[in-house]
């Protein structure tokens, strides 16, 4: 196989419509309180996995979570994705501190993840 790899899946998102009952829900599930808690995203860091709520998600094309794979350049793994048959969804975007995402689909339409972090 070429290309280059993935460091796995350590990101999902999951829009919510309330996010003050979801982060109670999600605090009572992982254990701990969350780290990011703004009124746009709430993001909790446990067990090496982010998990991430998005209030309006469902507005913003996700009906569903949305698991990230970490790759080390997102520009190469897009290219490498569609080549192979993927669908662009949505190019990749700066969310903040040099944090990039973007999404595409597989042949069934299924949404799938991609964040790279700040070089360092």
């Amino acid at each position: 196989m070429t290309g280059s790899s993935t460091q796995g899946i350590k990101t999902v998102l999951h829009p919510v419509s309330d996010l003050a009952a979801a982060k109670e829900v999600y605090t009572a599930l992982l254990g701990a309180p969350p780290q990011a808690d703004e009124s746009y995203y709430v993001g909790f860091d446990v067990a090496g996995q982010h998990i991430g709520l998005v209030p309006g998600g469902a507005a913003q094309g996700m009906a569903a979570p949305v698991a990230y794979w970490h790759v080390p350049d997102i520009e190469a793994k897009l290219a490498e994705v569609t080549a192979a048959g993927g669908t662009l969804k949505d190019p990749a975007r700066d969310v903040g501190g040099g944090r990039l995402v973007a999404t595409f689909t597989d042949p069934d339409g299924n949404v799938l993840g991609l964040l790279q972090d700040p070089q360092a």
